[in-house]
């Protein structure tokens, strides 16, 4: 929409309520220390409080507090950050591909393509698969055998799709993305490792996004599923049989092993990795850079590994951390030497 919306439409889509002029019209959504005229911006949180003045948006989406305050046109909202992430859906909206089918790309006879979808150059669809309304699958992808994809899903270019893998409605895999590879999957024979087939499948479930070259591996046998709403980062790796609950959301380069099941509404932080076989209750935040080797039970948030010091103190901590249980041990030692001779005085 080239001529924007007004702060009042803006208003009733982020469900804020509004100060200063209704018929003010925006045109995008910009950084509060760069926006000008014609856009708006926001501000989380009174840190930033300072560019308040010297901003020059034309609008601003402010938390109560600081709203009361402020003389300027804009839309308060008791959670600033999600009324903007609602701003930048009507102000950027992406545009719909155009329905059709490229001349370049290879559809298997038996495949079944809706009527609405968008198919790019190059792109393959191998046979019994099905494809539903609104999906768009842009250069390059490939679909494997008997997949099928759901109402209104966005298959970026250079997706792959292994045989049997089911995506839900709206859903968004980024480029680059594997899903339904085999699962790391080897006996031990010998001196040498005997491949086990990989004979499950992948499962998303509707609402899920998948970032850019993450992959997901196909079960050994079931299933290995994503719920409902599950948000996956750029280079992920999900192993065979791994079950994520609805809406839990996960960053980038974490890595989980073979089936582990993860509940609903969890956030797990960048740089994680969670052993194989664990099991992790509703609600749970892993910080980043956590290595989870027990299973969690509670909802809480939790954390392993040390933060960042100067590489001299590291490594004298690094010595001491190798002393820890020698150091125990003389400890539990002198406790009871302790005891022992608080005995005697008593005596």
């Amino acid at each position: 929409m080239d001529e924007g919306y007004t702060l009042q439409e803006l208003a009733e889509h982020t469900g804020s309520s509004l100060q200063g002029n209704p018929q003010l019209r925006l045109r995008a959504v910009a950084p509060v220390e760069q926006a000008q005229a014609g856009e708006i911006s926001y501000i989380r949180n009174a840190k930033y409080s300072r560019y308040l003045e010297s901003s020059q948006a034309s609008a601003l989406i402010l938390p109560l507090d600081l709203a009361e305050n402020y003389q300027g046109n804009c839309l308060v909202s008791q959670n600033p950050y999600l009324a903007y992430a609602k701003a930048v859906t009507l102000l950027h909206a992406s545009s719909l591909a155009p329905a059709g089918i490229h001349p370049t790309a290879v559809i298997a006879s038996d495949a079944v393509v809706a009527e609405t979808c968008s198919i790019g150059s190059h792109a393959v669809i191998e046979a019994g698969s099905s494809i539903a309304n609104g999906v768009t699958i842009e250069a390059g992808c490939v679909i494997g055998h008997n997949c099928h994809i759901g109402e209104g899903s966005h298959l970026y270019a250079n997706v792959t799709l292994y045989e049997g893998t089911v995506i839900g409605k709206r859903c968004i895999i980024h480029s680059g993305a594997v899903l339904g590879a085999d699962g790391f999957g080897f006996a031990p024979d010998g001196k040498t490792w005997f491949k086990i087939p990989q004979v499950g499948h992948v499962v998303l479930g509707d609402d899920v996004e998948i970032g850019a070259n993450t992959c997901v591996d196909r079960a050994a046998m079931g299933v290995t599923r994503i719920g409902d709403g599950v948000k996956l980062d750029n280079l992920i790796q999900i192993g065979h049989n791994v079950q994520i609950g609805e809406h839990t959301a996960m960053a980038a380069c974490t890595a989980v092993a073979g089936s582990v099941q993860i509940g609903r509404y969890c956030q797990i932080a960048g740089m994680s990795a969670i052993a194989g076989h664990l099991s992790i209750a509703d609600n749970v935040v892993v910080t980043g850079t956590s290595l989870v080797s027990h299973s969690i039970t509670k909802p809480g948030v939790y954390s392993s590994g040390t933060t960042i010091v100067e590489n001299t103190v590291w490594r004298k901590n690094a010595v001491r951390f190798n002393q820890l249980d020698k150091l125990a041990r003389r400890l539990q030692e002198l406790e009871k030497q302790l005891a022992a001779l608080q005995d005697k005085g008593s005596n």
